[in-house]
This record gives C-alpha cells, sequence and structure tokens, in this order.
C-alpha cells in the first residue's frame, strides 16, 4: 500500500499529521510517519483513542474556503447520505457505505468534493450522534 496523507485527532484534541500505510479499519491501530520529520520511526496510534482519521489532499487545507454541509440538487452519492455529530460538537455531511454502530467506526466521505478531506474514518466511540438525511 502506498503512503496516504492523514490528519490524526485525537479525543483530547491533539492532532498529528502523517503518513500511514497500514490503516484498515478491521484493526485497533496503524502506524504513522510524521508529516514535519518523515525520517523518523512511526508511531503506534490506538483508534479507541481518536476522534477520526482524515484522509486529506494536503496538510495545510484552505482556511478561507468554506466547505458546503448540504448535497447540490441532483447530486446522488454512493451509499446513504449521512449527517454525524461528533461529542466535541463538530458536525460534518456525507455519505457511507457501512454505518454499523457496533464496530469500530466507519468512513463519512464528505458533501463538498472540493474540500481537503477526501474520506473521514469516524471512531464510533467519539461520535455522539447519526442521523440518516
Amino acid at each position: 500500500m502506498d503512503p496516504v496523507k492523514v490528519v490524526v485527532h485525537y479525543l483530547n484534541g491533539k492532532i498529528l499529521k502523517g503518513f500511514t500505510q497500514d490503516f484498515s479499519p478491521n484493526k485497533d491501530r496503524f502506524h504513522l510517519y510524521s508529516a514535519a520529520k518523515p525520517s523518523e520511526d512511526s508511531i503506534e496510534v490506538i483508534l479507541n483513542e481518536l476522534k477520526a482519521l482524515f484522509f486529506v489532499h494536503d496538510f495545510v487545507g484552505n482556511r478561507m474556503y468554506k466547505e458546503r454541509k448540504k448535497y447540490m440538487e441532483g447530486e446522488k452519492p454512493q451509499g446513504r447520505k449521512i449527517e454525524v455529530t461528533f461529542a466535541d460538537g463538530e458536525m460534518m455531511v456525507g455519505s457511507t457505505l457501512g454505518y454499523d454502530p457496533k464496530r469500530l467506526g466507519f468512513f463519512i466521505f464528505p458533501t463538498d468534493p472540493k474540500g481537503n478531506n477526501m474520506r473521514v474514518f469516524a471512531v464510533n466511540s467519539a461520535v455522539k450522534k447519526t442521523r440518516y438525511l
């Protein structure tokens, strides 16, 4: 697997940016290589300690960009449209192919294809509420 850019959001608010090659939604941990110091050894990331794992286009993003939270008229995403509210109050809208509250987490594909997030793995223990749209 090629390295993918990810931003790790911990439950305690800590954020790490880096690359991973071994993330799997069926495993409880993965390894992260720091974006700031890629030559250093990886760190082990435990999914139960996370709010979510963001798969991103780049690490900087555009703070001025306002990501849309609604689908455009006629847009038909794959999967079911879902609204997710995290325990910290952040809300995301997107689609999911496999939400199951009994699993460790699930993928959300954001509504805005021009946003920095390509997909997000939300950890169920950090989710306060889900609602199908």
